[in-house]
């Protein structure tokens, strides 16, 4: 099944939280001067028009990026990714980063990027954006099944890993195979740092995936959820997102904790909005 295109949901809030935690985690693995690789799964197209007729038709960036490049006083733990969304970008503001273009502007010159998208419309589209960057050998794009393309990349050549994890989940199967993958890789390459990203649905499968993935890294992980909105009443559409990161940065329980509050501020969409923190640090 096919049907998911990242264009008609990029920059929305669950984007905003996916790739703070992303730029994060990234900037504490260039503290050491060894490379790193990062893996994504499903990379999308790396690029995306906000006027787009995607983009327009939900218009879920208005309440995203859009809040966050509007925020005239917008709090200090929320500029340091503002800039960095900026900056990343070509001259063109109706433009939003996916998370493989943010990820090729925060790495090094040594650093290595194996993107995998099973769509092959945005590939291609992933394919040529890559070839507009600066240094373009670093990234390889596979159109293929991420989850399988992810375990044939482990353990990388560096023994440093970045994965990011964010399917689609529109069939049911995709959260059991997050977590069957995951246990995999981390039999593969224990030390790799995992980010998982899931949408807050009001739905089984969604309630008990980061319920699942605790258990594969009891010791070792931190797990943040936004909600920006209440349930709706019929049970439809996502009210929130959640980021489960697995052998995180030591730093990162401290980091969020100071920039969730902030965060929920500027994205709430009703009185129900609020975050959740629980981490473990080995």
């Amino acid at each position: 099944m096919l049907s998911y295109r990242h264009a008609f949901h990029s920059g929305n809030h669950a984007d905003i939280l996916k790739h703070y935690c992303l730029m994060t985690v990234l900037e504490y693995f260039k503290l050491k001067d060894k490379p790193f690789c990062y893996v994504d799964t499903h990379a999308g197209a790396g690029l995306y028009s906000l006027i787009s007729k995607e983009a327009q038709k939900v218009g879920e960036y208005r309440e995203g990026i859009g809040r966050l490049l509007a925020a005239t006083n917008l709090d200090n733990s929320l500029k340091q990714f503002r800039n960095a969304v900026v900056s990343c970008l070509p001259d063109d503001t109706n433009l939003y980063c996916g998370s493989p273009w943010l990820a090729q502007a925060l790495a090094r010159e040594q650093d290595r990027l194996r993107l995998f998208e099973l769509h092959p419309a945005d590939a291609e589209l992933l394919r040529n954006n890559m070839r507009n960057i600066k240094q373009p050998n670093r990234a390889q794009v596979f159109c293929d099944d991420g989850f399988k393309g992810l375990l044939s990349m482990l353990p990388p050549p560096s023994r440093r890993a970045v994965v990011l994890i964010d399917p689609p989940y529109e069939l049911k199967q995709d959260y059991q195979q997050v977590t069957d993958t995951l246990k995999t890789a981390l039999k593969k390459f224990a030390s790799g740092c995992y980010l998982i990203w899931y949408p807050c649905l009001s739905r089984g499968e969604s309630l008990k995936l980061p319920q699942n993935l605790q258990k594969l890294a009891p010791d070792n992980f931190v797990q943040a959820e936004l909600y920006v909105h209440a349930p709706r009443p019929d049970g439809f559409g996502m009210h929130g997102s959640g980021m489960f990161i697995i052998n995180p940065p030591y730093t990162l329980p401290g980091i969020l904790e100071k920039v969730l509050p902030a965060m929920t501020r500027l994205l709430a969409q009703d009185d129900s909005a609020h975050f959740v923190l629980n981490s473990v640090i080995a």
